[in-house]
């Protein structure tokens, strides 16, 4: 979403949480946990998690319950800004930057002021391809030592609304959601370059299958 003035940024994602909030409070949940404990909905235990949530899913994990100790890296664009403050009115903070523009700041605030939170990015950011995973969410778990949870959010019936290179899923009113989570994955802190990639490509591979299940599950009535 794009607003010229930087003023109106705060009171515009504000006023988006309002709506979404009293959306989401018609809409029944059903969540899907491998292991219990990935569940951020709940106050995490000694381990914490790296969540991977694909762009067009996102309204979905933010709204469909409070998340009591998460943290997101956002992009540093305009459109990360009114993310940034819709987050911040739902109690998650946020760390600016990316894995290729100012990732490494980023990423060091996150390990210091992260420690004892869950942290959660969309690794398809923030230009795309749709749906196709990047490096940063395996370099963001090697480097703080928190595994990897892939997603996966589905709706029985919902809107797409285009936002440039994605589009925006949002649930219509009554629907129902399922949520999944799949196993972690622990990335050794030592990971080169080459293994990284190796990674991200079994983290791509969970989270279509986890996808498939979802749209599986979302079909049935």
């Amino acid at each position: 979403m794009r607003i010229r003035s930087r003023w109106l940024e705060p009171v515009a994602a504000w006023g988006a949480v309002i709506l979404f909030r009293l959306l989401f409070l018609t809409i029944r949940k059903r969540l899907i946990f491998v292991e219990p404990s990935t569940n951020p909905y709940i106050p995490p235990g000694e381990q914490t998690y790296t969540y991977c949530v694909w762009h067009d899913s996102l309204l979905a994990p933010l709204f469909i319950g409070r998340q009591p100790a998460t943290m997101a890296l956002v992009g540093g664009h305009r459109d990360g800004t009114f993310l940034a403050n819709a987050m911040d009115a739902l109690g998650i903070g946020s760390a600016r930057g990316s894995t290729s523009a100012g990732g490494t700041a980023a990423v060091r605030f996150l390990v210091k002021e992260g420690a004892r939170h869950h942290l959660v990015l969309t690794p398809d950011g923030p230009r795309g391809p749709r749906r196709e995973m990047k490096t940063g969410c395996a370099f963001l778990a090697a480097k703080t030592g928190k595994g990897v949870v892939p997603t996966a959010f589905r709706y029985r019936s919902f809107w797409s609304i285009g936002t440039g290179w994605t589009n925006l899923e949002i649930p219509m009113p009554f629907t129902t959601v399922y949520a999944f989570t799949g196993p972690v994955m622990q990335i050794p802190e030592s990971a080169s370059r080459e293994e990284l990639d190796e990674w991200t490509a079994r983290i791509q591979a969970e989270m279509d299958r986890l996808d498939a299940e979802a749209i599986e599950m979302a079909k049935k009535r």
